[in-house]
């Protein structure tokens, strides 16, 4: 039995229609019981729905938001988050304002947009959160991310522009399939290095961990554990980087991982 099972959410967790199944949350419960940690390792900001996610998994565990920005312990607020540098903020909300892209900048538990409308809208709903078109300059906080709201046409002409310094990690949902969301952090920061610290502060070591992922942002975290897993509907670099392949988020994939998980 593995000591750590990592879950991403879009496309792990939460399928079409934004639906989780019964039958995961109830493998992930039994997991739990059985001594196994559980740590949500998502994208999403430790707000709304994936703040309830983490809570139902372990309300006293360590999680890891916005694409290894954010790690904390919801029960109590605690923060491990990596800052964003301050000097790459205003050139990127320069970039989305003459470009006229979207770009969200976050703290721990709040964020602004740069433009508000359409898509803004739909992801406050996906991330079941208040829609509020604040902009960057009212954010209170220090900032952690930043994310680039695009249609799926425009990923590669956003990911080949200049990002000194910093990482980026796109994703996608089966909310919103035709958007692309490009998480950028400080270079260094990813899910990888902070399941690595979540794992150490449990004592597990790396090769009695799962990720169990869809995405390219998932794929640094499956190339530190020892069992990386890659859910049926998963893109071709999180396949690539997987050890096991499981079925479909909406046919219970993440079920027959947490299984595997008490197996090995």
């Amino acid at each position: 039995m593995l000591g750590l099972i990592c879950v991403d959410v879009d496309g792990t967790l939460v399928g079409t229609g934004n639906v989780i199944r019964d039958d995961v949350w109830a493998a992930l419960a039994d997991a739990r019981e059985k001594g196994v940690h559980i740590a949500l390792c998502s994208g999403r900001p430790a707000i709304g729905n994936a703040r309830a996610y983490a809570e139902r998994l372990d309300p006293d565990g360590w999680h890891v938001f916005q694409n290894g920005a954010s790690i904390v312990k919801v029960s109590s607020g605690e923060s491990l988050s990596e800052p964003f540098p301050p000097q790459a903020l205003p050139g990127l909300i320069g970039r989305a304002h003459k470009t006229g892209r979207l770009l969200e900048v976050y703290t721990d538990l709040e964020f602004a947009i740069t433009h508000p409308g359409e898509y803004a809208e739909r992801h406050a709903a996906l991330l079941g959160v208040s829609y509020d078109a604040r902009p960057p300059e009212a954010l209170e906080g220090t900032v952690v991310r930043v994310q680039w709201v695009v249609p799926r046409t425009e990923e590669h002409a956003v990911v080949n522009e200049p990002h000194e310094g910093l990482d980026l990690h796109p994703a996608g949902s089966p909310v919103m399939p035709d958007v692309s969301f490009i998480s950028v952090t400080r270079a260094g920061v990813s899910k990888g290095s902070a399941i690595e610290r979540i794992a150490a502060h449990y004592g597990v070591p790396m090769d009695r961990v799962m990720m169990v992922g869809d995405g390219e942002n998932d794929v640094s975290a499956m190339r530190v554990v020892g069992h990386p897993v890659a859910m049926g509907n998963a893109d071709p670099p999180a396949v690539a980087a997987s050890r096991y392949r499981v079925a479909h988020v909406d046919d219970g994939g993440l079920r027959e991982a947490v299984e595997l998980a008490l197996t090995l």
